[in-house]
């Protein structure tokens, strides 16, 4: 899990700057929000992620896969509409932000069952 962190934190950081230095003006308030936001919360994730690789070891391995996958899935679904993807796409980015919860909670539960 520690390489798919990582890998996920360079492709947050990396959209992050591509979006910052490239897209700059062609992209309007709302489609610069959701970059915004699909970088912020993929790198965020990113972070915890490989954090919990490093330290948790096996018991928040669940955790941090679908933690991980919900934050792939959330930043796509954004980074896309902001691209110029049909904006029903914004329907399945909700499915994204499951999976975040579900990692959050399964992190709480595993914590507090130690």
């Amino acid at each position: 899990m520690t390489g798919f962190g990582a890998l996920l934190g360079f492709i947050a950081v990396a959209l992050g700057a591509f979006g910052a230095h490239s897209l700059g003006d062609s992209l309007s308030a709302k489609q610069t929000g959701w970059w915004d936001t699909a970088t912020l919360y993929l790198l965020v994730h990113a972070a915890l992620v490989t954090a919990l690789s490093l330290a948790g070891g096996e018991r928040y391995t669940i955790a941090a896969l679908v933690m991980a996958l919900g934050a792939a899935l959330f930043a796509a679904t954004l980074y896309a509409m902001a691209l110029g993807a049909p904006t029903w796409l914004g329907a399945v980015t909700p499915i994204g932000g499951l999976g975040m919860l579900a990692g959050w909670v399964m992190i709480a539960w595993t914590g507090l069952k130690s």
